[in-house]
């Protein structure tokens, strides 16, 4: 079993950036970020696996960057140019196999789930 913890929630406007983490107990093969905003279905944001394969979802291309220090066990995500739609909560999630598919997610499904970090941008 591998526990999943973010941090880097935040609050802040429109324009601006910030960097949320994401410490593993222990090695998984591919990792994303997924978030859900109040009355929306969750969706995939970004997601890495261990060949570095990287995939976003549309709305994020350009501003966001997924990363993952493999050292560390630690994935990350770069959120710059922060807009009000970006306001949802942000789960970090990871898979024990598979590699990165379109969606954005892991090809054999995500097995760990991170409690989610908020992060809430203002207009």
């Amino acid at each position: 079993q591998v526990q999943l913890v973010e941090s880097g929630g935040t609050s802040v406007q429109a324009g601006g950036s910030h960097r949320l983490s994401c410490t593993a107990s222990g090695y998984t093969y591919c990792m994303g970020w997924f978030r859900q905003a109040p009355g929306k279905e969750r969706e995939g944001v970004a997601a890495v696996d261990y060949g570095g394969r990287i995939s976003y979802t549309d709305s994020v291309k350009g501003r966001f960057t997924i990363s993952k220090d493999t050292d560390k066990n630690t994935l990350y995500l770069q959120m710059n140019n922060l807009k009000p739609e970006d306001t949802a909560m942000y789960y970090c999630a990871a898979s024990r196999g598979g590699t990165v598919v379109p969606g954005p997610g892991c090809s054999s499904g995500m097995d760990y789930w991170g409690k989610g970090t908020l992060v809430s941008i203002s207009s």
